[in-house]
């Protein structure tokens, strides 16, 4: 066994919190479980994204969103400040790298939620980190939740469900799968991992 060396950090970096990522595909129930647990465990520190899009009523700056315009985020995209980033429906997202770093230097338990490009970008650039699938129960309970609002017209389903295959092809490149049968277990199952429990 190796000595420790003088002046190092008197927590060892195996009881050091890990970052977490957690993904899965749409329909899951990612958000319910992290506010689940987030609820039980407030000192789970829960990644706040910058966005280009404009926020929306009740929505603060900093809190659900550091909110910033096409050029602000070309920059953080460009000084290598976001640990990973991505684009959806016309607006982009992205996690700021220090952030992140600052709460796992303070041995503080980090989670990001995010979706599978962003978790392959993770992957990358943090390969400590730890990578969480959430799965659901079924193909059919999947089904079940993505067309069960009534809401969406069935192209818009198609398209939901289409990506849904892909992501649960992307199962075996994340380090544990947890399967979503119920909100409380599932918590506490991604609390343990986080050694928070």
């Amino acid at each position: 066994m190796a000595a420790t060396p003088r002046g190092s950090s008197p927590v060892s970096p195996d009881s050091r919190p890990r970052l977490t990522v957690l993904s899965g595909p749409s329909g899951v129930g990612k958000s319910t479980v992290v506010a689940h647990m987030r609820k039980v465990h407030p000192e789970v520190w829960l990644s706040v994204s910058a966005t280009t899009r404009k926020p929306r009523p009740g929505e603060r700056h900093g809190v659900q969103y550091f909110f910033v315009d096409d050029e602000e985020f070309d920059k953080l995209v460009a000084n290598g400040e976001l640990l990973e980033w991505a684009e959806f429906a016309g607006n982009r997202y992205g996690t700021p790298r220090k952030a992140v770093q600052d709460r796992l230097e303070a041995g503080e338990p980090v989670l990001l939620e995010i979706d599978l490009q962003g978790a392959r970008q993770v992957r990358e650039s943090m390969t400590e980190a730890q990578l969480v699938f959430l799965a659901p129960p079924s193909w059919e309970e999947l089904v079940r939740r993505l067309t069960g609002r009534g809401t969406e017209a069935p192209e818009v389903i198609e398209r939901r469900l289409a990506a849904a295959k892909v992501e649960l092809a992307a199962e075996t490149e994340f380090d544990v799968t947890l399967v979503n049968t119920s909100v409380e277990d599932v918590s506490r199952e991604l609390l343990a991992l986080m050694k928070v429990l």
